[in-house]
């Protein structure tokens, strides 16, 4: 909280919405600048700041973001459009000026700001689906251009056509498009754009897709001669690719097992689609897809199902709960604001005395290490 109002208003108004921790912004400031960048965190051990001159907002934004933080400012006047413009989420009111409202990344269309709580949760919703798209994306990418080129390697011939590859990047891609209507758990903590656990996850779902495919593509070529019939061999590996990408999508679209949570009416109606008129496409005879058995087309899909929602789902949430979740958890815990806590408190019990910052923030950071638990 931010506010120019003197420090004991602001600390009443505080203690009402669960913000007591209120400082001058004049003596975190001072206290700041006698130890220099090694106490900038002070900033963010307190709740708000009172007697805030309108440059005042845009310096603890700057602050904040020094010290690490992701920093998001409300404001409706004219003086808060620095500090809107310089936080990651500047939100601006309903009733804000123009100029606060240019500054803004986000401006609220009814009054009050419980609309922020939707806006959060739509930019997690917004994150998990890009993911779910790249997570795919990568995967399916190595699973076609691995599949085709060690098939070749292996065959001496290229086992799928160029129009059965056009018609089914054609096909996959309109069906993705429905993921933007997918239902989606937002994540309960912020989420960054560091994904190097997720593409991990994704070339490792890649390999195992192009493992399972190419035995696939061994059983029929052993058992449902399609080494002496091309057309047949066209339409197999079609068939199969397709119904990968159908199933693999579902698998991909959560974090967790696939059924955690049930994928909405337009996202199944589209893969549905996908799998019926891809599998129609061969019955029509269609230049380079000949007509599969039935038997066929029913093993194939049952692989690809098996496959992508028990074997690679497993491997997923394994592989996110190795890569990703522990990854998360082994990181680091940052003590530096309540250092920067206990340090004011010494400056104060001090008298506010300068020339011991330094001296504050040694004595703080060693009685704050003694309380972390050993791991």
């Amino acid at each position: 909280m931010l506010t120019g109002d003197a420090l004991p208003v602001a600390c009443e108004i505080g203690s009402g919405v669960g913000l007591p921790n209120i400082k001058r912004v004049a003596d975190l400031k001072a206290a700041s600048a006698q130890a220099g960048n090694q106490t900038v965190d002070l900033f963010a051990g307190a709740d708000g700041f009172a007697e805030v001159f309108p440059e005042d907002k845009y310096t603890v934004v700057k602050h904040l973001q020094a010290a690490g933080h992701v920093t998001g400012m409300t404001g409706d006047g004219v003086n808060d459009a620095p500090a809107l413009r310089q936080a990651e989420v500047g939100i601006a009111v309903s009733t804000a000026t123009d100029v606060a409202k240019g500054a803004a990344s986000v401006v609220l269309t009814e009054a009050g700001l419980t609309n922020i709580v939707a806006l959060v949760e739509q930019g997690r919703t917004i994150y998990q689906r890009i993911l779910t798209w790249i997570i795919n994306k990568i995967s399916r990418t190595i699973l076609k251009a691995a599949f085709v080129s060690i098939a070749f390697v292996v065959t001496g011939k290229f086992v799928v056509s160029a129009f059965a590859m056009l018609l089914l990047v054609f096909m996959t891609d309109f069906a993705k498009i429905s993921l933007a209507t997918d239902n989606v758990r937002p994540s309960k903590k912020p989420e960054t754009w560091n994904i190097g656990g997720f593409i991990t996850v994704s070339v490792v779902l890649g390999i195992a897709m192009v493992a399972e495919t190419l035995l696939l593509l061994w059983i029929g070529w052993t058992h449902f001669s399609l080494a002496t019939n091309n057309n047949a061999l066209y339409t197999f590996s079609f068939l199969m690719l397709l119904y990968f990408a159908v199933f693999s999508v579902v698998s991909a679209r959560e974090r967790h097992w696939f059924w955690a949570t049930l994928p909405s009416k337009t996202f199944l109606l589209a893969l549905a689609t996908d799998a019926f008129l891809g599998t129609l496409l061969t019955r029509v005879g269609l230049p380079g897809l000949r007509p599969l058995p039935w038997s066929q087309t029913f093993v194939i899909f049952a692989y690809a199902m098996v496959s992508c929602l028990i074997i690679n789902d497993a491997v997923k949430v394994a592989m996110i709960k190795w890569r990703v979740l522990n990854a998360v958890a082994k990181k680091p815990v940052d003590v530096t604001p309540q250092i920067a806590r206990r340090a004011y408190e010494l400056y104060e019990q001090q008298g506010r005395h300068d020339g011991h910052a330094v001296q504050d923030w040694d004595q703080a950071e060693q009685e704050i290490r003694k309380m972390e638990p050993h791991k």
